[in-house]
């Protein structure tokens, strides 16, 4: 029987859930901008290269210049959140982005471009720490996963939408246009989870020396770090480059590549879920191996295509690229002792998004400025599959808990 004490606890749990699913749909909005600020450029950058007179390595070496500002300032960013809180800092991170996007827009030389970008990936790389903890801060344990599950929707959201976002702006504007109206896009976001959202009243934690040396003599986080870059060089890395490929290399309409990139990242909001069911059944080492390694057999195949079987290496390449994720993501929380691991994660993400984000387009770049971009897919796709490899050096303790299993049903 229902007492008016269970209603009331009823009710509140009921009031709370409204309020943090709102706060989670607006952290969700600002991800969606924060990320597609990032990795517009992909599709921007046949035009910009062309207005500013620049090669493919220059071209390329942009997107170094991103990850190096998100790199430093998200490993960085509890020094941050540790004076503002964590609901200043997602505000502080929108409203910076939308003042450097704006900066960018208005660059007259490469020079200035540079500086806007390196400012653009630091304003950026302030989000990701307070939004997440902002967000399971206001969810039940219990809940965490559907609620990340809501938030993670951003990127694969932006990998599909900023393509065609593009070309729908570019209709009426420049590009310099396209940057300021998602510069106003992410002041309006930041605005809106100041007014209507809940909770970040928290501060966050500054890394401490002693933990960055316990994980320092960790061979597991080095390696780690090194599969990890390569993984999101794989997703990221090539999706920055693929547009300027197509269009330099393979003859295409700059509408008619952004528009395959994009429709190409609509199965991998399915293949992520994929990756997350094999984590499960076989481990988080044995699925990254699995990712990488196909993976990067089609990202060798992709550089030496064309007609119909480019689209079909374009279409199967993410979708096997994206399953990386969700094992290595369990992987990270198995590296380093237990009071290190959040530590781990804020290291390992970022330094490998600065390999796979920005060293792997720079030399893509480069390799196209030499008149090789085919080879240098190629090489791309060979280095995954040999980091595939790589896994079975990577202490998971998985082969402890198959024999606790097997022990216990023996025992049964």
């Amino acid at each position: 029987m229902e007492t008016k004490l269970d209603a009331t606890l009823e009710t509140r749990e009921n009031r709370l859930v409204g309020d943090a699913l709102l706060t989670i749909f607006l952290l969700t909005a600002v991800f969606f901008v924060n990320f597609v600020s990032r990795i517009v450029f992909g599709p921007l950058l046949p035009l910009i290269e062309q207005e500013m007179g620049l090669g493919h390595g220059q071209a390329g070496s942009l997107f170094l210049l991103i990850s190096a500002g998100y790199c430093v300032v998200i490993s960085l960013s509890g020094f941050v959140s540790a004076k503002l809180g964590h609901r200043t800092t997602v505000v502080l991170s929108s409203w910076s982005l939308a003042v450097s996007l704006i900066f960018v827009a208005s660059a007259s030389n490469p020079e200035q471009l540079r500086v806007g970008l390196l400012l653009l990936g630091a304003a950026a790389g302030l989000y990701l720490p307070s939004g997440m903890a902002t967000m399971t801060g206001l969810v039940d344990r219990a809940l965490w996963g559907r609620a990340i599950a809501v938030h993670e929707l951003a990127p694969n959201l932006g990998f599909v939408g900023a393509p065609f976002l593009v070309e729908l702006l570019c209709g009426a504007l420049s590009w310099r246009g396209v940057l300021i109206v998602i510069g106003i896009s992410s002041a309006i976001g930041g605005t809106a989870f100041l007014r209507w959202g809940k909770g970040g009243q928290s501060k966050g934690t500054a890394p401490s020396p002693t933990s960055l040396r316990t994980l320092s003599k960790e061979s597991d986080f080095w390696l780690m770090m090194g599969i990890f870059g390569l993984g999101v060089g794989g997703s990221l890395g090539v999706y920055a480059m693929l547009p300027l490929f197509l269009v330099t290399d393979r003859g295409f309409e700059l509408t008619g590549a952004n528009s395959l990139v994009g429709l190409s990242r609509v199965s991998s909001m399915g293949m992520a879920f994929v990756g997350g069911w094999a984590t499960d059944r076989f481990g988080p080492g044995k699925t990254m191996a699995a990712g990488l390694i196909l993976g990067g057999m089609v990202t060798c195949f992709l550089g030496w295509t064309s007609g119909a079987t480019l689209v079909i290496a374009v279409f199967l390449q993410p979708a096997l690229a994206v399953c990386f994720f969700p094992p290595a993501l369990a992987a990270l929380s198995r590296i380093g002792p237990e009071h290190a691991r959040s530590l781990t994660v804020s290291l390992v993400v970022p330094l490998g998004f600065l390999l796979g984000g920005g060293g792997i387009p720079a030399f893509v770049g480069f390799m196209g400025e030499l008149g090789r971009f085919s080879l240098g897919f190629s090489l791309v796709g060979l280095v995954m599959l040999l980091s595939g490899v790589a896994t079975r050096w990577l202490d998971l303790g998985e082969a402890k808990r198959v024999n606790a299993l097997t022990q216990k049903g023996c025992e049964v």
